[in-house]
């Protein structure tokens, strides 16, 4: 069988543990006796795209995300993570810093300000900003005809101060000496995180544990979402997600579990299939600033892969917290952003973009108030497009045991190659991760590789690849 190269070449132009408990990260066996615990066969090559339901649109709702399903679908878009669709509470809704809306006398002023969709307000209900029930049905089953599959945000760490759960079952809540409900603490210091516009649950108590399990139950039932992105994973007991994910593949097998967290039970343990890259994440930040060295990503993912024994990361250059709190990829990581985002969608796991990467986004999106993303021509589509094509294409790029491990055939202070093989497939990165031009001292003979129209493109007479800077190669099998 003939092979024949296919090369993807751009240049870059100018573009916590909580206190409430103790993680432990021993691997012990799930508790389902009656299934395996497996990424589901939809989710073996997927890549995800986070959705703010508020910000993506002018309307802010359900209908105009059903409007852009084809386009997401034809960017290459497998899984649609929808940040909370739950109604937001109102009181002690915040403004901006440590402002809340009841605080401000203006009532058109009040009015701007929409709320932190992290505070629920309702488990089992939906914001009637971004629609009814019926319509996130339609959204769901729409997502569905076009192969794609939509997860929801969960926040099982804590609610918004006026969810029923307040009235109905204050036991449910931790407290303070006094027996005041408290927002969540920092575990760090023993202070308030500042999330002064929720109320922090009380894991003790098992009456909230099953009240929990069967509202996440209800939408996979009532709704047929695809699975969940559960939000402060890491301030959440390990016992209560061993308890949880065999109590929801029971109802629906083939979900998809995402923890926000970096704790190692939550994927050694089988209860997740997937964690956030947030150390990784990091590193690619102080790459771009100069401040670490680019052989740090091995040193990385050597200490990663001796953590892990199950399941693999979320890798990304932005997301809805970097965006608003820590700023833009063109802030965060300048230049360097593509191939950047080059790395996070090959290296390992599954990429993820946020929504309006594509147009590429330029500003931080507020999070308390309406601001939406001021679409145009939605220049870096192909780029995304291209990434996700790669993954889908390439078995060597699949996630978890069912692609491969990197091998690093070359690193240096600014640059890295490296390559991912599996059957028949394989894939050979290079990337100039600095400022500067770079020689590379790296070649292969393999014919496959090399030519592409006749022309022998990988290495000069010196057997040097000579790379501008931040910019990247991308060689397949």
């Amino acid at each position: 069988m003939t092979l024949r190269a296919i090369i993807l070449t751009f240049l870059i132009t100018a573009t916590v543990y909580s206190c409430k408990q103790e993680q432990s990260s021993e691997v012990k066996q799930n508790t389902s006796e009656t299934k395996e615990f497996s990424l589901p066969e939809w989710a073996i090559s997927a890549n995800l795209y986070e959705l703010n339901t508020r910000q993506f649109s002018q309307e802010g709702n359900f209908q105009a995300i059903i409007d852009e399903l084809p386009r997401l679908k034809s960017m290459g878009v497998d899984i649609i993570w929808l940040m909370p669709v739950q109604p937001i509470s109102m009181k002690n809704r915040k403004a901006k810093g440590d402002l809340m809306v009841e605080d401000i006398d203006d009532p058109e002023e009040r009015k701007k300000y929409l709320g932190s969709p992290y505070a629920v307000g309702d488990y089992l209900k939906i914001n009637p900003d971004y629609g009814d029930p019926s319509k996130f049905k339609e959204l769901v089953k729409k997502a569905h005809a076009q192969d794609m599959y939509l997860i929801i945000d969960w926040v099982p760490n804590h609610t918004g101060w006026d969810n029923p759960w307040i009235t109905d079952h204050p036991e449910w809540y931790t407290k303070d000496d006094d027996g005041n409900i408290i927002d969540p603490i920092d575990y760090n210091t023993g202070k308030s995180w500042g999330w002064t516009d929720v109320a922090d649950l009380n894991f003790d108590n098992q009456e909230m544990r099953q009240a929990m399990i069967d509202a996440m139950k209800f939408w996979l039932t009532e709704y047929d979402i695809d699975g969940f992105r559960v939000d402060v994973a890491h301030g959440v007991p390990q016992d209560f997600f061993d308890s949880l994910t065999p109590a929801l593949t029971d109802v629906k097998d083939d979900i998809f579990l995402l923890a926000e967290s970096n704790v190692e039970s939550h994927r050694n343990n089988k209860t997740y299939h997937a964690t956030y890259g947030w150390e990784f994440h990091h590193l690619m930040n102080e790459i771009a600033r100069g401040e670490k060295p680019v052989k740090e990503i091995q040193h990385w993912y050597e200490k990663d892969k001796s953590r892990y024994k199950e399941g693999f990361h979320i890798h990304f250059t932005s997301n809805h917290d970097e965006n608003t709190w820590a700023g833009t990829v063109f802030e965060r990581m300048g230049d360097g952003h593509k191939a950047l985002a080059v790395l996070a969608a090959t290296l390992e796991g599954m990429p993820l973009v946020y929504n309006g990467q594509e147009e590429p986004l330029r500003k931080r999106l507020e999070f308390f108030v309406k601001d939406p993303i001021d679409w145009k021509d939605y220049a870096y589509t192909e780029f995304y497009k291209g990434l996700f094509d790669l993954k889908d294409d390439n078995k060597a790029l699949w996630n978890g045991k069912h692609g491969s491990d990197p091998v690093f055939e070359y690193i240096d202070d600014k640059s890295i190659v490296f390559s991912r093989a599996k059957d028949d497939n394989k894939v050979i990165v290079i990337l100039n991760l600095s400022k500067d031009a770079h020689a590379i001292p790296f070649s292969f003979n393999d014919k496959a590789f090399s030519e592409m129209n006749g022309k022998q493109l990988l290495t000069d007479e010196e057997g040097m690849i000579k790379m501008d800077p931040w910019s990247y190669l991308i060689y397949t099998k």
